[in-house]
């Protein structure tokens, strides 16, 4: 990886799809290079701008992770100058206070403490579902098997599900430091099929049911069970899809919602999965844009996706304004209409 310290690096959050992945790639950034980043305009694509709790707790994450310094860190504020030190692995634990995502937490201070000196421990309070972050169960079967792939060593074991409005959850995730190789994931592989789980707590046993049959009617599935939760804070209710193959898996969660029915929660998340299907490329959207800083650490790597979304791009455009990588996203051989090959090169 490229490192460059010598400046500050100037970021305007408007740009892309103007939401909070531009400030947690450069947190992560800026711990892994040493450098000093500025950012203004944060989240202005989002109908409330600004730093939200769960951002903020990205924000204090990375300062604890590397002895940093943030100012301008508070609730609703559009810009930011991040000073990092020295990371350091060790024990942590953090609290976000509201059902904003543990799992983003994690993806902004992972690369680093996979850097570390020494194993880390962190205790992470939250929610481990909500609408606009990946899950617990996308992280924990989509996104860290790749990671075990490339030799990452860390394990996560979800002790308590959060959901909103109540978050509540609690997630432990082990890190131990490891030299990255790199990725070359161009093939699903060989299907072992689809799992369908229904994730329920303080909720009458049909909607289970109903879920479970409607994802049926759209999907084959190798296998079809219920989850009961112990009680908790709040009722919850999530439809786990997830497509395994050979070499990749593609997780898709539909979250109940109130006056949403069951039937229609099913079918969103099974024709999400459907689209995943069809393309036949084995990185799915939204693991496309996470894979992009593991193959910065491993020092390179490519992979084959659908068409690139905006959080693809701006994720590839920040790491290139910090020097970090040459990224391209051209048409793949194989089907240059629906698959794309993303190359990194450090």
């Amino acid at each position: 990886m490229k490192t460059r310290t010598e400046s500050t690096i100037e970021l305007d959050g408007a740009q892309g799809e103007g939401g909070g992945q531009i400030l947690r790639t450069a947190l992560s950034l800026s711990m892994l290079q040493g450098r000093p980043v500025r950012l203004v305009n944060i989240r202005a694509g989002r109908s409330k701008p600004g730093l939200m709790r769960q951002h903020l707790a990205c924000v204090r994450a990375a300062a604890a992770v590397c002895n940093g310094v943030a100012d301008g860190a508070q609730i609703g504020a559009t810009a930011l100058h991040f000073h990092p030190g020295a990371i350091r692995g060790g024990d942590y634990e953090f609290k976000i206070g509201t059902a904003g995502s543990t799992m983003l937490v994690l993806q902004t201070v992972l690369p680093a403490l996979l850097r570390a000196d020494v194993a880390s421990t962190l205790e992470l309070e939250g929610g481990t579902h909500n609408q606009m972050a990946p899950s617990s169960d996308f992280i924990a079967d989509a996104f860290l098997p790749q990671l075990a792939r490339m030799g990452a060593q860390v394990s996560m074991a979800v002790e308590r599900y959060g959901f909103y409005p109540a978050g509540g959850g609690r997630v432990r995730v082990t890190v131990t430091p490891a030299a990255l190789t790199p990725l070359a994931l161009h093939e699903r592989g060989n299907a072992h099929g689809i799992d369908a789980t229904v994730l329920l707590r303080n909720l009458p046993q049909h909607i289970a049911e109903r879920e479970l049959e409607a994802a049926a009617a759209r999907l084959t599935l190798t296998k079809r069970q219920r989850l009961d939760l112990p009680s908790g804070p709040g009722p919850a209710n999530a439809l786990v899809l997830a497509a395994r193959f050979e070499h990749v898996s593609e997780v898709v969660v539909g979250l109940g919602e109130h006056g949403v029915s069951a039937e229609n929660v099913a079918r969103a998340a099974s024709d999400e999965l459907r689209a995943y299907l069809a393309h036949g490329a084995p990185v799915g959207e939204h693991l496309a844009d996470q894979l992009l800083l593991p193959l910065l650490l491993a020092g390179g790597g490519s992979f084959v996706t659908g068409r690139p979304n905006a959080h693809l791009e701006t994720n590839a455009a920040v790491i290139r304004a910090f020097g970090a990588a040459d990224i391209t996203i051209a048409p793949d051989d194989s089907d240059p209409q629906r698959r794309y090959r993303v190359t990194l090169v450090t």
